[in-house]
């Protein structure tokens, strides 16, 4: 999805986020969780896709598998009210869909990160940062550059990659103070 090279390390991330797009990068917990303590309206979870692709040269190694081969990639918004405050893409390799990874096929949509912490089967890795224009994630122009972070995760042992990245109504909403 992202140009190689892009992610890094948070203390090798340049240039340094601002402030409150670092505290959000760097939630070590459930970003669900974070944003629903946050939200003073209605949290919701938009599902915007969920087709399979194939794996880009920097996530297949991620993901244990070659790039180009297939995976299921889950598209959504996380809203507060009807503001999209966070975009999210999932990728899922094959592998990590069967047993009880079948769950992660029907969540539709309910929350990816409310399965992942609730669950004591689950390793979360290192995080990684980017800054990446919103086109390139195929969403609006206007929305500018967004700081996102990836996570590989194993879900019963089987590995799934999660990235995440800020958008404008996040910073610009009202109850951000």
């Amino acid at each position: 999805m992202l140009r190689r090279g892009r992610w890094r390390a948070p203390r090798a991330s340049w240039p340094r986020p601002p402030g409150p797009q670092r505290a959000w990068l760097g939630c070590p917990g459930s970003l669900t969780r974070a944003l629903q303590a946050r939200c003073r309206g209605r949290f919701s979870v938009q599902l915007l896709g969920l087709s399979w692709v194939g794996a880009g040269a920097d996530e297949a190694p991620l993901l244990g598998l070659a790039p180009g081969q297939r995976l299921l990639e889950r598209r959504v918004f996380l809203r507060c009210d009807a503001t999209p405050w966070v975009f999210a893409r999932t990728l899922i390799p094959p592998a990590t869909l069967a047993g009880p990874g079948r769950r992660l096929r029907r969540l539709g949509g309910r929350s990816l990160g409310e399965l992942l912490f609730s669950r004591p089967f689950v390793e979360r890795g290192a995080p990684q940062w980017a800054r990446v224009p919103a086109t390139e994630l195929g969403l609006p122009l206007g929305w500018g550059r967004l700081w996102g972070r990836r996570i590989r995760y194993l879900y019963h042992g089987r590995p799934l990659l999660v990235s995440e990245f800020f958008l404008p109504g996040l910073w610009s909403d009202a109850r951000d103070s």
